[in-house]
């Protein structure tokens, strides 16, 4: 339904050359104005009003920020320089999809610490007239992995996961781009592609963000050949000088020109396996030719009359928020945001979704997940009545610290005709594994850490998984990347949203959600707004730095939860629908991102 205002219908009378009465004319634009038809006739989609958003006192984003705004099309990523290439692409003519493609590769390019081509991802989309799709890209074991590769003849982990060759698992990312853009995209690849090779071949200045992340980066990049390109004096880059890596352009231009095959069956899957055998990995060439991405259906829940379209296994993420939000559903009316109560039952309900999420899901060709029973709302409704009112249900637990992991990426396209896709992609680490296959230009995943190495043992995130997610050759990793789409309540794209940073994209992404929906906040106040997590093990609530009133942690420590706090929860790149067009906006905890629209 859309809307109409009284100088329109006036524009409309005078381009019609409709001679009326000025009378008639005044009393039918006030009648229109003055009812609530009036917000359905056509013109802007009728968009729920925001409520200005307050934040504790002491918390560093402050409310009332504003977003990108653009009236046709707009791109948000964790890398402005891919956004500005997908925008590009759209104005050329491509379609969301191909915008989504071109981003992507971009990242490869400019954001070498998470966007990749070594890596893995999935893309979650949703076609203006009504299509929705997904597509998994997630990396696999290579043939020769086994069950306890990384258990060391002490039983304990030898770190292999983390580090190294053994790290990495099967590179997906161009695979999956370029059957998405196949299946979907409007213009030739080479066209899309055109952007990030001229990015790699030209060049593109350095800036403290990115220098920054280098410098962070160095222990892992040192021991591998990507030293001599990122570090060619023993110093990143200069801030302010080019980078230009002719390899990595080489790579892409045979990409564009002979699509995945390229990278899966020639002179390129000569290179990664030549590293694997120089430095002891384990991918072979077999490996790369039997790799396919899956096109899935997308998980279509509801939560309070919204609809949100989202990732299915391998990731756990669609699950995990569908569960997480009708449990909240069922609890009842959401309390205010930053209450105790609300708190309180954001982190049960995690708790407890989490707790599924790290025992029953795992890859669906290997295991049988109860993918129907964890997004029901019965199952949710029958969860929500185990949750307290008024204090904490402990799990067990665990001394082990959890840290933060910021080294996905994700970003949201919208076009001219509302077409929309979420994605979010990945290395696991900065920089992955730290393997770079030399003569390719690219670093490879250390993904392999996302499976469970050992049961009972935490991994990077200090998540415990069960046996579902143990390794097994051929095998996807469980992952808790979350691209969602949410429509309103009239079917019409309302948001599309995702982010960075391990477990806790869950949290990010969902709390972004509930924001919008619950607490009616703008795009840039639900990005702002402080977060919390609770991933089951360890047992305890964190909460970002300054972002929760004293007497609220008060609060919930007396109802029995551990509360820490840190300094940042996850990273997302957010879309939104408002009136006239779309709002977009990289997440104001990120450096070096932004929303490019036109």
């Amino acid at each position: 339904m859309y809307r109409i205002q009284a100088s329109d219908l006036a524009e409309i009378v005078l381009k019609k050359k409709l001679f009326v009465a000025p009378v008639i004319l005044a009393g039918a634009a006030w009648l229109l104005a003055a009812t609530p038809f009036a917000r359905y006739l056509p013109g802007d989609p009728a968009i729920p009003a925001r409520v200005p958003a307050v934040f504790p006192a002491g918390w560093r984003f402050p409310a009332g920020r504003q977003a990108t705004f653009a009236r046709h099309a707009i791109v948000a990523s964790n890398n402005q320089l891919a956004a500005e290439v997908g925008v590009q692409v759209m104005k050329q003519g491509g379609n969301a999809v191909d915008g989504a493609v071109a981003t992507g590769f971009a990242l490869a390019v400019a954001y070498p610490e998470a966007g990749n081509l070594g890596g893995g991802g999935y893309m979650v989309i949703r076609m203006a007239d009504g299509r929705t799709d997904a597509i998994d890209y997630r990396e696999t074991a290579p043939l020769a992995a086994t069950r306890d590769m990384y258990v060391g003849a002490n039983g304990k982990l030898n770190g292999e996961s983390l580090i190294g060759p053994k790290a990495s698992g099967v590179p997906g990312s161009v695979a999956g781009m370029v059957e998405a853009q196949r299946k979907y995209g409007a213009l030739p690849l080479a066209k899309v592609m055109a952007p990030a090779i001229r990015l790699a071949a030209e060049g593109f200045v350095v800036d403290s963000a990115f220098f920054s992340s280098l410098s962070q980066g160095r222990h892992r990049i040192d021991g591998f050949p990507g030293k001599t390109v990122f570090f060619p004096n023993g110093a990143p880059p200069a801030i302010g000088s080019r980078l230009v890596q002719p390899q990595l352009a080489a790579t892409l231009k045979s990409i564009a020109a002979s699509g995945s095959r390229a990278f899966y069956h020639g002179a390129i899957a000569d290179s990664i396996v030549a590293e694997m055998q120089r430095s002891g990995g384990l991918i072979t060439k077999q490996d790369l030719t039997r790799y396919q991405p899956v096109w899935r259906q997308p998980i279509r829940s509801t939560y309070r009359g919204y609809t949100l379209l989202s990732m299915p296994p391998s990731s756990s993420g669609g699950a995990t928020i569908t569960e997480m939000m009708n449990i909240l559903e069922a609890y009842g009316q959401a309390a205010p945001f930053g209450s105790a109560e609300r708190i309180h039952a954001l982190a049960s309900a995690s708790q407890r979704a989490f707790i599924d999420r790290n025992s029953k899901l795992g890859d669906p060709a290997f295991v049988k997940v109860p993918l129907g029973t964890l997004t029901s709302k019965a199952y949710a409704k029958a969860i929500a009545k185990t949750i307290s009112r008024d204090h904490a249900d402990a799990t067990t637990r665990l001394a082990s610290g959890l840290r933060e992991g910021n080294e996905t990426t994700h970003y949201s396209v919208v076009d001219g005709l509302g077409n929309a896709v979420a994605t979010t992609t990945t290395l696991n680490d900065l920089y992955g594994s730290g393997v770079y296959v030399a003569g390719a230009g690219f670093f490879l995943n250390d993904e392999m850490d996302d499976f469970t190495s050992q049961p009972g043992t935490p991994n990077m995130y200090g998540l415990i998984q069960g046996a579902a997610n143990a390794i097994a050759p051929g095998k996807r990793m469980l992952s808790a990347m979350s691209p969602t789409i949410v429509l309103d309540p009239r079917g019409n794209l309302l948001l599309v949203t995702g982010a960075r940073g391990g477990p806790r994209i869950i949290s990010a992404t969902s709390q972004i959600i509930l924001n919008v929906i619950d607490h009616r906040m703008s795009l840039a106040d639900a990005m702002s707004a402080p977060r919390i997590h609770h991933q089951s093990l360890p047992d305890s609530i964190r909460v970002e730095t300054g972002g929760v009133d004293r007497s609220v942690i008060a609060r919930l420590t007396a109802m029995g939860h551990q509360v820490y706090e840190l300094s940042g929860i996850a990273s997302a790149a957010s879309i939104m629908r408002v009136k006239g067009g779309y709002e977009g906006m990289d997440d104001p905890r990120s450096r070096g991102g932004g929303a490019v629209g036109y």
